[in-house]
């Protein structure tokens, strides 16, 4: 009996021990992915900023923006893309929205953003696109791969249609929570005119014809916690400037600030964002760490015990006791 379960334990031993890899490396890479459905929504405050009078073409100060940033996720888009290319597939639909002091909009530009939801590598598909102007994204945008290393990555700017490094720039802690702290720069880029302008009358084909060009530069900030790729936090020192063209000649300047600002996010909803990622975090390294490491343990432990059940099994019996002599017959 002790050998036969001695076996049975070391079948158990190889089973978990070789679970152990496949776990981290097979699994790990098809089970951690980004939802199709997923839902998230961000609130960033500018305060002060400097918005253009489209009345005067002159710049002026006012006390908050508000920047609403929300990613929606499109799964009967994301179903179609993934017959295509045959692999799992996001598709989010995000909105930029900012609204001004008064409550009425600054300025909003939509955007639909597709990508590989284990690597977060853009996938090339129709649909794609930013303020309603077909795009072909190169690097990553809105979050890290799982598992984000130490180093710089190619990282997509929306507004220019650019791409280029986003620098880490060292490990930092952000509310008890270990971060990689990531840096770029966009300089000064000409850009093209936003769909959508918040003065009646003013089209981007009437700006276009003006010979007014907008331009663009931008400092972006992000705090991501590696394990799962999640930004915690995010800042950016924005500018734009209309730069030239017969729009500006009754302003008496050859350019003018058309915004700029500081955004950092507001306050509450850094608490739900790294409450949020504190529990993805949880999951990712159930797969990760947890999991694979409790099993190669126990396949350790249970082949110690099938060695332990098998040396006891070849110990030599104890000795038999001796059989009282019979006795013999009596002779008549």
């Amino acid at each position: 009996m002790r050998r036969k379960a001695g076996l049975v334990l070391l079948a158990f031993a190889v089973f978990f021990t070789a679970l152990s890899p496949l776990m981290r490396f097979y699994a790990f890479p098809r089970l951690a992915k980004i939802p199709p459905s997923q839902y998230q929504e961000m609130v960033l405050e500018v305060k002060p900023a400097t918005l253009i009078d489209y009345g005067t073409m002159q710049p002026k100060k006012v006390d908050k923006l508000t920047i609403v940033q929300t990613l929606k996720g499109n799964v009967e888009e994301s179903e179609k893309i993934e017959k295509r290319v045959g692999k799992d597939v996001v598709v989010w639909d995000a909105l930029v929205h900012v609204v001004g002091p008064d409550g009425k909009m600054v300025s909003q530009i939509p955007e639909r953003y597709i990508f590989d939801a284990h690597s977060q590598e853009p996938v090339h598909a129709k649909g794609e696109m930013v303020d309603g102007r077909p795009v072909k994204r190169k690097g990553i945008e809105f979050k890290w791969p799982f598992l984000t290393e130490k180093r710089d990555y190619e990282y997509y700017d929306a507004r220019s249609d650019t791409t280029a490094p986003i620098h880490y720039k060292g490990t930092r802690d952000f509310r008890g929570v270990e971060v990689y702290y990531f840096e770029q720069t966009v300089p000064w880029t000409e850009v093209e005119v936003p769909n959508t302008l918040p003065v009646k009358g003013i089209t981007p084909d009437s700006v276009r014809k003006t010979g007014t060009k907008f331009w663009y530069t931008t400092v972006r900030k992000f705090w991501v916690e590696p394990t799962t790729g999640a930004p915690v936090y995010g800042e950016e020192i924005h500018k734009e400037e209309m730069r030239g063209g017969t729009l500006l000649e009754g302003s008496g300047r050859d350019k003018v600030t058309a915004f700029a600002g500081h955004a950092k996010i507001r306050e509450d909803y850094i608490d739900y964002t790294v409450d949020l990622v504190k529990s993805q975090r949880t999951l990712v390294l159930l797969l990760t760490s947890y999991l694979p490491w409790g099993f190669l343990g126990l396949g350790a432990a249970l082949l110690n015990l099938a060695l332990v059940l098998e040396a006891r099994s070849r110990r030599p019996g104890e000795p038999e006791p001796e059989s009282a002599p019979e006795p013999e017959p009596v002779n008549a």
